[in-house]
């Protein structure tokens, strides 16, 4: 058992799945010194500080090869992409997993779908059984994958995670829909969401070296505690958005009136999150800069767990707050919805 854990978490498999993606290492007499140096079990770019990193196309003899390089000039090895359709579809998955996806392309479903299919979207999975099931292990799928692909995790890595969210799955299933009427109908929900997700931000396992999955993991329960506190407030003033009749909810017919409304929303509601995420990102910087006199200068200090929680924290509440209270009344005094 612990030959098979160790060769799930070496790094040369997850350099295989890279090659039979298209991915294949140019500097080889670089990697070769990294690999010497590399402790065994390390997987290939393991889950470097996006902070430090700044990350370069590059395009020669028709080529697509990215290159990423530390703040100290200290090049990574290089890559030539030989499947451009693989290389944009991983580059595409992960791209889920950042915190674009959570302010742009997941309210779109509150604006132009469904609010109740956004709320339980936002807790669980829900479709007609079988479209959730192929939507929700297709994106899954995906994200998987592109973790693999893009070195950030080793084999054992994304196999623990995948059984750790289905067992969460299976074991919290029967108290769905309690889980439901509680957030939107007790009177300590709002406590309960806020103080609970903020309390396992906090307690993120500490690693010895920086990593961004503690900032990406407190974005996601920010952005779940806005919005089950903005589901609770229109609850409170009477706006369920209950769906009528039996699910799976129909969609509109697609016309060009019902696609412009629809651009006009996601127009209108990015602009909304993105200006809430910014107004208040800088002002809980500053304010927690000002709080641990930190130099403004010092953009490193933001990693720190007692700035980059609250920080985040603070700003995808607020985010998540705006789009589930505010956006769609923005709407309706625009004549939009």
């Amino acid at each position: 058992m612990l030959e098979l854990l160790a060769y799930l978490h070496d790094s040369e498999l997850v350099a295989q799945f890279q090659r039979r993606c298209g991915l294949f290492l140019v500097d080889a007499a670089h990697h070769s010194k990294e690999r010497t140096r590399a402790p065994a079990g390390t997987p290939v770019h393991a889950e470097e500080p996006r902070g430090q990193l700044k990350g370069r196309w590059d395009h020669q003899d028709k080529n697509s090869n990215y290159q990423y390089k530390q703040n100290g000039g200290c090049s990574r090895p290089q890559y030539e992409v030989r499947n451009h359709l693989l290389h944009f579809l991983f580059l595409l998955s992960a791209g889920l997993g950042h915190e674009i996806f959570y302010i742009t392309c997941l309210p779109c479903i509150h604006w132009n779908l469904d609010p109740f299919l956004c709320r339980r979207l936002i807790n669980m999975w829900t479709f007609q059984f079988e479209v959730g099931l192929l939507i929700a292990l297709t994106l899954s799928s995906l994200v998987c994958l592109s973790r693999l692909y893009t070195g950030m995790h080793s084999v054992l890595d994304v196999i623990c995670g995948a059984l750790i969210s289905a067992i969460i799955l299976f074991l919290t299933y029967p108290y769905w829909e309690t889980f439901d009427n509680f957030q939107l109908r007790s009177s300590i929900s709002p406590v309960v969401a806020l103080s609970l997700l903020l309390f396992l931000s906090y307690t993120y396992p500490e690693l010895d070296h920086y990593s961004p999955t503690r900032g990406d993991t407190t974005t996601i329960l920010g952005v779940g505690a806005g919005c089950s506190v903005g589901y609770w407030v229109n609850e409170q003033l009477g706006e369920t958005f209950e769906p009528k009749g039996v699910l799976p909810v129909p969609l509109p017919t697609l016309t060009l009136t019902v696609l412009a409304l629809g651009a006009a929303r996601f127009v209108v509601g990015v602009v909304a999150l993105v200006g809430t995420r910014q107004v208040v990102k800088t002002l809980s910087l500053q304010v927690l800069y000002a709080w641990y006199r930190v130099p403004k200068s010092d953009d490193s200090a933001r990693r720190k767990r007692e700035i980059e929680v609250p920080y985040k924290f603070v700003t995808y509440t607020a985010v998540g707050l705006v789009n589930s209270i505010l956006v769609n009344r923005v709407f309706i005094l625009l004549g939009i919805l």
